[in-house]
């Protein structure tokens, strides 16, 4: 897989789309494998069921796209835009971002397993019912951002800053809270146990 955190490179490509305008592309039913897409507009493109897999996208803007059911498997992302970009039920288990950046991205069902943001700025960005068992978040900076009832368990949390973040429903349990910065997260009672367990306390009725 592309992602970061077990050290494995991007995908090789075997086609390059470049400086192409898909500029509000109906993107529906599209099957894409091992391209490489540098400096491609996308903006406001999007569709049902696009099929991306061994993809690399640099420097290309998905600015206010919407993708729905539609699956990046194993690509990589550098220097992308995604402001305002929507994925909804979307598969990209084992894709990778490098540089990117998220201001006001939506996130909406799906699986994002394996998935590497290391460092990823997601302060304005909104996760929900997403599954990211094992996603890389190591020193991702999400304070204030919408991370609810996500699939958590077995992610890299390691440094990432979760202040004020909106954590309810989500798994907890591969958060350290000695090591993951958590003040005044927004969590519910079930959560509170659990950080309270991490934190080696006795808890008790």
């Amino acid at each position: 897989m592309a992602d970061r955190k077990h050290a494995r490179p991007a995908a090789p490509t075997d086609t390059t789309v470049s400086s192409a305008d898909w500029d509000s592309r109906d993107l529906t039913g599209e099957q894409h494998e091992r391209v490489l897409f540098v400096d491609v507009d996308m903006t406001e493109a999007g569709g049902v069921g696009a099929v991306f897999t061994d993809c690399t996208f640099r420097g290309v803007r998905f600015n206010a796209s919407t993708h729905t059911d539609s699956a990046f498997v194993n690509c990589t992302f550098v220097r992308c835009r995604l402001f305002d970009a929507t994925f909804s039920g979307c598969k990209l288990v084992g894709s990778m971002f490098d540089g990117c950046t998220y201001d006001l991205l939506k996130v909406k069902g799906g699986d994002w397993s394996f998935t590497g943001l290391p460092g990823a700025d997601l302060r304005r960005a909104s996760f929900e019912d997403v599954r990211m068992r094992e996603a890389d978040l190591t020193g991702a900076q999400c304070a204030g951002a919408t991370i609810r009832g996500v699939d958590l368990s077995g992610a890299w949390l390691h440094k990432a800053d979760l202040t004020r973040c909106d954590l309810r429903g989500s798994d907890l349990s591969a958060i350290d809270p000695l090591t993951v910065e958590l003040r005044q997260a927004v969590i519910d009672p079930f959560q509170a146990v659990v950080i309270a367990t991490a934190l080696g306390l006795d808890v008790r009725d």
